[in-house]
């Protein structure tokens, strides 16, 4: 028994050395912009590998230098409670999780009428929601893209650390920095620049609002940018920026 217990022994040691490194992260992060997320490398590398090449555009840019009307798109689309929640948002987390299993009993009972079901039909959807803009980016910055219980255990731990450690404006400096806009580009300034040819500090509020609706499917827009959907979006989340609360 003794090797067991030295294997568990290690693996907590493990853990809560890894907590240690994150908790000296985001305090790091409290006054120094970081250079790079997790995501971004594992971004950075995949393209590498199947394109050949190295494509990555960014360039932070302070809070005051990023356009209002993009800060109150993106809590509009992405967060609406932000400045009022402790990082998890547990009514939104909930409607998510009964859409998606409503969403799961309608492809089983879909997939029940068929005499020979689809790979499709029988694939359980996919059905995003829930995760507030500091889960994001406790996910993007210091986690990897998995989806386990273990993970996402984990991205709440380093959510209320996010929280605690941070303000919310810095919260939403960061996370404005350094999420994905399309292949390779991330952050406000590089999107900007990438599909308007202006700096993130003139982004007007359509513009803004277009950004703000690619976040869940950034390459995917990048692609369609004239799909219907973007546009109609779009102006939705025009309309529901007046009363997004800045930090």
């Amino acid at each position: 028994m003794k090797p067991v217990w030295r294997w568990l022994v290690l693996a907590i040691v493990a853990g809560l050395s890894l907590e240690v490194f994150f908790i000296a992260r985001i305090a790091l992060m409290a006054t120094v912009d970081p250079q790079s997320t997790t995501f971004q490398r594992s971004e950075a590398w995949r393209i590498a590998t199947t394109r050949g090449q190295l494509r990555w555009r960014q360039e932070w840019v302070p809070y005051g230098r990023i356009s209002d009307n993009l800060k109150r798109a993106v809590i509009a689309s992405e967060d609406g409670s932000f400045t009022n929640h402790d990082g998890v948002d547990w009514e939104a987390l909930e409607k998510a999780w009964e859409r998606n299993a409503k969403a799961e009993e309608q492809a089983a009972r879909r997939a029940a009428s068929r005499s020979r079901p689809t790979p499709a039909a029988t694939r359980a959807p996919k059905v995003v929601g829930g995760s507030t803009i500091t889960q994001q980016l406790a996910k993007n910055v210091l986690l990897s893209g998995e989806r386990t219980l273990l993970r996402k255990g984990q991205e709440i731990v380093l959510t209320f650390a996010l929280e605690k450690m941070l303000s919310k404006e810095r919260i939403l400096e960061t996370y404005l920095n350094s999420v994905e806009w399309g292949e390779g580009v991330f952050g406000a300034e590089a999107a900007a620049r990438h599909y308007y040819r202006k700096g993130a500090g003139q982004l007007t509020a359509y513009e803004s609002a277009r950004l703000a609706v690619m976040l869940p499917r950034p390459k995917y827009f990048e692609k369609v940018p004239n799909s219907g959907y973007l546009a109609s979006r779009a102006s939705t989340i025009v309309a529901r920026m007046p009363g997004a609360e800045l930090p």
